[in-house]
C-alpha cells in the first residue's frame, strides 16, 4: 500500500515528498507572484547581494518560488530577514516562519509559496542551494538571468 503522506518523488532530487497541503493562493488572497513581487522588492531595498530566483512550480510540492541572496555581515543578513518578514506581515497580512536568525550565517524564512535563504557569503558558497534546484545544465547566471 502506498504511504499517503510520502505520495511522490521530487523530479530535482528524487527525495520523496508529500503531498501540498495548502492551496497555490495564499490564504490572505495575494499570489505567489504578488509574494514573490514583495520578497525581491524587500531584499533588493534592504542592498542584499546576489539575489537569485528559482521557480519550483512543477519541480516541488514544497513552494512556488525559492530566492536566495546574501548579507555582506551577519548583521545585514538578520536585518534584510527581519524587514522582509515585517513587510510581509504589514503589507500582505502573511507571518512567517524563521530559523537562524540568532545566528546570521544562514536566514530561512518561510512565507508559504515563497521560500527565501539569506545567507552570509561564505555560507552560500559552502551548500550551493542554487545548484541544487536549477534545471540542469543551467548556470547560476541563468537563475538571475531569470530574476530581471
Amino acid at each position: 500500500m502506498e504511504d499517503p503522506v510520502l505520495s511522490h518523488s521530487d523530479p530535482a532530487t528524487g527525495l520523496p515528498v508529500g503531498p501540498r497541503l495548502k492551496p497555490a493562493e495564499a490564504p490572505q488572497g495575494h499570489t505567489s507572484e504578488q509574494v514573490l513581487a514583495l520578497v525581491l522588492k524587500s531584499v533588493d531595498d534592504d542592498k542584499a547581494e546576489d539575489i537569485v530566483q528559482i521557480d519550483l512550480r512543477g519541480r516541488s510540492d514544497v513552494a512556488d518560488y525559492m530566492v536566495i541572496c546574501s548579507g555582506r555581515s551577519s548583521r545585514q543578513v538578520g536585518s534584510i530577514s527581519e524587514k522582509l518578514a515585517d513587510r510581509l506581515k504589514q503589507e500582505m497580512r502573511i507571518s512567517v516562519r524563521m530559523e537562524g536568525k540568532e545566528t546570521g550565517d544562514w536566514v530561512l524564512i518561510d512565507a508559504g509559496d515563497v521560500i527565501v535563504h539569506v545567507f552570509r557569503p561564505e555560507v552560500r558558497e559552502f551548500y550551493q542551494l542554487e545548484k541544487m534546484w536549477l534545471p540542469m545544465g543551467a548556470g547560476t547566471g541563468a537563475a538571475r538571468a531569470a530574476k530581471a
